[in-house]
């Protein structure tokens, strides 16, 4: 019997007035089940303050009615404070292990920017909920396509705990599924097309609907 499709993780852009991001992410909320949104911050942003508390927990509020898990990125300390599902790191530094002794186990600790296998491996033994593969940084170029999928591979066909891997087109993305990756992230893809959010991501599916994913 052949996988199911992977879920769909939406990555936001940097988000600088959650306000003006709420109808881009109502209409892509609206185009499939979307498992998770990993929320980007403008590092200049206020959001300490109670007004930047209480727009953040707008964006929140709207993910989790439609049944997707609400993600922060770097602000581990936001996740309480605005009622988030919990929060993505990068690397497996002083800041993850703070983090899950932090936030663990009632909250969701995800952690991206793992250069090698080894990275892969250490930060899936630290206790961690997913890893991610692929995804754009804060600071350096996107990895090459053929390095995420051989990782997703490689990943998927040794352990169980699941993995993201980023797609910064319509193919990477089919690519990955037949891959075998757990949950597929998509940014600027979605965000930028004239076409809407909804279009985009009605189009991925249709993409993954064409692949074959082998049972794991």
């Amino acid at each position: 019997m052949a996988e199911p499709d992977p879920g769909l993780y939406l990555i936001t852009p940097r988000i600088e007035q959650p306000t003006h991001f709420m109808p881009l992410l109502h209409n892509a909320l609206s185009a499939a089940d979307i498992a998770c949104v990993l929320l980007r911050l403008d590092q200049a942003g206020a959001w300490d303050s109670a007004n930047g508390v209480q727009a953040l927990r707008g964006l929140v509020q709207l993910a989790q009615s439609s049944g997707a898990a609400l993600m922060v990125e770097h602000h581990p300390s936001l996740v309480r404070r605005i009622g988030a599902d919990g929060a993505h790191l990068e690397g497996t530094g002083p800041q993850l292990r703070s983090a899950i002794d932090a936030l663990k186990p009632d909250y969701i600790v995800g952690v991206g920017d793992l250069e090698t296998r080894d990275d892969a491996m250490l930060a899936g033994e630290s206790g961690v909920d997913y890893v991610m593969f692929g995804e754009p940084l804060t600071d350096g170029p996107l990895p090459k396509i053929a390095a995420t999928l051989e990782r997703v591979a490689w990943w998927s066909e040794i352990f169980t705990l699941p993995c993201v891997a980023f797609a910064p087109d319509i193919d990477t993305a089919a690519a990955l599924c037949a891959s075998g990756a757990d949950f597929v992230a998509l940014g600027s893809l979605v965000w930028d097309d004239s076409r809407g959010p909804a279009a985009v991501i009605a189009a991925v599916r249709h993409a993954f609907s064409l692949q074959t994913r082998s049972p794991a």
